[in-house]
């Protein structure tokens, strides 16, 4: 049963309520959210620890306790053999902060629950600090030692004139006008200094890298952006049962009934349930996140099983893999010149050029079974399924191929000349489409190189 607002009886004793508690009613705000309202278990996940925590029974709550009480789970089961508190709570602590940077942007309080526990914690949302403030911070400016506070505090008593001073006001001491020379010096060096550490600031902050106008397209608009990794689990999955499943099925998770070759019932279970991805996007995703220009209140990771069309819609996207490994990239290669597609039975890889140009082929194709083979890879700059903001597909005919797109917009000028005259003269980047060509030599990309482009 998953508690309401006109349900409490059940979290209630006689000494506590938490009905009228600012706590509580932000997770009746939460649970009330658009990312909540058609999302019934994390809901009873998230009122189940905050009322615990509320009443004073943070102690009780562990992974187990939660898997018998809010997902019915019988007392007899493992944790070990059962994650499905784990997978429930990477999802909860997702939306929530997503819930703060959105909808809930205004709250006076945020929910976190932390890594590694399930008690929830309740913290202060934090508004932004003006620019100056951030720069004082990181640069501190030089504070004036004793020496010369002691002269500006002598200035400043000696500017009361007394009528013994006037009288001698033409004679001014010798060391009181060295102490002058040392306040001027000293104010010409901090302003010097002050210059210099700011000049410093922004032209750190500001130089600019030739992917700088893509990336501040994606992260300085006003819309969250998804960085959406492989499902290296469902690749597998098609490879072991030589069957392809496009996003449609994929989306009903038919992926879950695919016939697999003889292996434990764990393991398969294993297979169709957890969220693999691989370590080229791990290192894609860290990459992108320590970019300049990302806000990270408007980043955030989302597995491909968890995506949901409206995400497409209302936000920015940024897709690693192809068709095989995340099926999303169906959707965003639909109108593309070049496609990546596979054989029915996930034998062979290619990238249809669907129309060439004067001296172009009709198929870019790569020799899996050799040690060092040409692969490809197509980057693809699109508006959103809305048209309100913009998708990122990064895909390759292979591991190789998805390590040299993302090297190519991460590293290097490999995409300037293309960068360059998708620029409009406001600033603003058109739509356009990138073939690479790269050498897989054991599953790394070498020597990268633009084949062809399209620009809208």
């Amino acid at each position: 049963m998953i508690i309401g607002r006109h349900d409490l009886s059940s979290l209630e004793s006689p000494a506590i309520r938490i009905e009228d508690d600012d706590h509580w009613q932000l997770v009746q705000r939460i649970v009330a959210s658009r990312r909540f309202l058609r999302a019934p278990l994390l809901s009873r996940f998230l009122m189940h620890v905050c009322s615990e925590t509320l009443l004073g029974r943070a102690n009780n709550i562990a992974e187990h306790q939660i898997g018998v009480q809010v997902f019915d789970r019988p007392r007899s089961y493992r944790t070990v053999e059962d994650n499905i508190v784990r997978n429930y709570a990477r999802q909860l602590r997702r939306r929530l902060a997503e819930y703060s940077a959105d909808e809930g942007k205004n709250e006076p309080y945020r929910i976190e629950i932390p890594l590694g526990g399930y008690v929830p914690i309740f913290a202060a949302q934090h508004g932004y600090r003006p620019t100056d403030e951030i720069v004082h911070e990181i640069y501190p400016l030089p504070k004036p030692t004793i020496e010369v506070s002691k002269i500006i505090q002598s200035l400043v008593e000696s500017s009361v004139e007394t009528p013994e001073a006037h009288s001698q006001r033409r004679a001014v001491r010798p060391s009181r006008l060295a102490k002058i020379a040392l306040l001027f010096v000293y104010s010409i060096v901090l302003v010097g200094v002050t210059v210099a550490v700011l000049l410093h600031f922004q032209t750190t902050r500001g130089a600019m890298q030739p992917t700088s106008v893509l990336w501040a397209s994606l992260f300085r608009s006003p819309l969250n952006t998804f960085v959406v990794p492989a499902d290296s689990g469902f690749n597998i999955l098609e490879d072991l049962s030589k069957r392809q499943i496009l996003l449609g099925s994929y989306l009903k998770g038919d992926y879950l009934a695919l016939p697999l070759p003889a292996m434990d019932e764990h393991s398969q279970a294993d297979l169709r349930t957890q969220e693999f991805t691989s370590f080229v996007d791990l290192q894609v995703v860290s990459a992108i996140s320590r970019l300049p220009e990302v806000d990270p209140q408007r980043l955030f990771v989302r597995f491909p099983r968890d995506l949901r069309m409206d995400d497409l819609k209302t936000g920015n996207a940024i897709l690693i893999g192809s068709i095989g490994s995340n099926p999303w990239a169906e959707l965003a290669q639909r109108n593309l010149n070049f496609r990546i597609d596979y054989s029915t039975e996930i034998r062979k890889a290619w990238v249809e050029n669907t129309n060439p140009r004067h001296g172009e082929p009709k198929r870019y194709e790569s020799l899996w079974t050799e040690p060092a083979h040409p692969t490809y890879a197509v980057i693809a700059y699109q508006p959103n399924l809305a048209g309100t903001g913009h998708i990122l597909l990064i895909e390759g005919l292979d591991v190789a191929g998805t390590q040299a797109a993302a090297d190519a917009l991460l590293h290097g000028e490999t995409l300037l000349p293309v960068l360059r005259a998708a620029t409009m003269p406001n600033g603003d980047l058109r739509p356009f489409e990138v073939l690479l060509q790269s050498t897989s030599i054991e599953s790394n990309a070498a020597t990268t190189q633009v084949m062809a482009s399209r620009i809208e």
